[in-house]
């Protein structure tokens, strides 16, 4: 194959989502010089951008644990992340405190709902019980069907699009190079060593190498070994516009949620679906996310659906995060399979991953969720 160019980065950076874009930007803060960012369509217009913005540690835990752990410790980094991205870009990515309502609306619901609070109370995790009548003052305009619910004060939202394009301005702004429209195949390899990355056009060259390419990841070859499995679950969404903000605080119910902007609009998720790298909408699932929004508040039943869209979550086998060196190359390292937590695991993964390469340090959760945890299984 003949090559137009050969380009050569201290660092590349193969994926262009919130996880690639943050990466970059705290290695340009650790003060790396040259970085390049390889994205296969656009940068931040992949899961990311279709993402609901949620930051909910609590609300969607099933147990504590590391990951619940890893979550946690994420979203504490999150305030100064907006303050930092605003005095850098001037873009206010809208980080939202107003906490996270979990609503019960059957018996089943109750259930699940004493049994999440008595041992998220028991781990020492925020959470609060309410009333049918304290969740209708905390949100007038929930259903009068709600039964009772819990209130995490700790779960947040962002505006996951203002936040993608704030991590853009950052590399505009700092000559973080990012070169879109630009899929990887293959990786380059020296031995052992993976010592870049081949687009359609040109061979890029780096010291190190980010596989950051979520839903994407299994399809990228190299000579001597095979990428983590990562596949992509399809999540479909819907919005509504109103004139005004109806609510105060992220709704889920256990068959969806849904997110207050500030701007007006109400989004509603989401669905999960093994469809490979489909990202059309469907009538079944808009209806099911027209249904669960209506669930949640009757009062959306008078409103047009103003957007809908999907996503493709980057899922790993075990459905956690892939983080850290592959075995078969010290000098690459992979980020990925964040699955529902891009967004919350944006900040922490940065500085996990950037850390490592600028300064060689070592987070416990680079062995936790280290890509050699596959090996045992063969699956990797």
């Amino acid at each position: 194959m003949i090559f137009n160019s050969e380009k050569f980065s201290d660092v590349l950076i193969i994926g262009g989502g919130v996880i690639g874009l943050s990466i970059a930007r705290e290695l340009k803060r650790r003060g790396i010089a040259k970085i390049t960012i390889l994205e296969r369509g656009n940068a931040g217009q992949e899961s990311s951008f279709a993402a609901a913005g949620m930051l909910a540690p609590n609300a969607e835990t099933e147990k504590a644990d590391k990951f619940t752990e890893i979550c946690t410790k994420s979203l504490s980094l999150y305030t100064e992340f907006a303050a930092e991205l605003i005095e850098e870009t001037g873009i206010d990515i809208e980080l939202d405190k107003n906490g996270t309502l979990y609503l019960a609306f059957t018996e089943e619901d109750s259930k699940e709902i004493l049994h999440r609070f008595e041992w998220q109370k028991r781990a020492g995790l925020r959470v609060e019980h309410l009333s049918a009548q304290e969740t209708r003052r905390a949100e007038p305009f929930v259903s009068p069907d709600v039964r009772e619910s819990l209130f995490f004060p700790s779960d947040w939202q962002v505006e996951n699009r203002r936040l993608l394009c704030a991590l853009r301005r950052y590399c505009e702004l700092n000559q973080i190079e990012i070169l879109e429209n630009a899929g990887v195949a293959r990786l380059v390899c020296e031995g052992e060593r993976v010592v870049g990355a081949e687009t359609e056009n040109d061979r890029h060259y780096a010291e190190k190498v980010v596989i950051a390419t979520g839903a994407w990841t299994s399809l990228i070859k190299a000579e001597s070994f095979a990428l983590p499995q990562v596949k992509p679950i399809r999540g479909q969404m819907i919005s509504f516009q109103t004139a005004k903000r109806l609510f105060n605080k992220v709704i889920y119910s256990r068959r969806g949620y849904i997110v207050p902007r500030a701007d007006g609009r109400i989004l509603v998720g989401a669905t999960v679906e093994d469809v490979g790298f489909d990202k059309n909408t469907t009538q079944i699932g808009i209806e099911m996310l027209r249904e669960t929004g209506l669930e949640i508040s009757p009062s959306l039943g008078h409103l047009e659906i103003s957007e809908k869209w999907a996503g493709l979550r980057p899922s790993s086998i075990d459905g956690l995060p892939i983080l850290g060196a592959m075995p078969e190359a010290e000098n690459l390292l992979v980020a990925t399979g964040h699955y529902r937590n891009g967004i919350l695991l944006a900040p922490l993964t940065a500085r996990i991953i950037a850390g490592k390469i600028a300064a060689n340090e070592n987070s416990e959760y680079l062995e936790i969720f280290s890509p050699r945890r596959f090996r045992a299984a063969g699956a990797i």
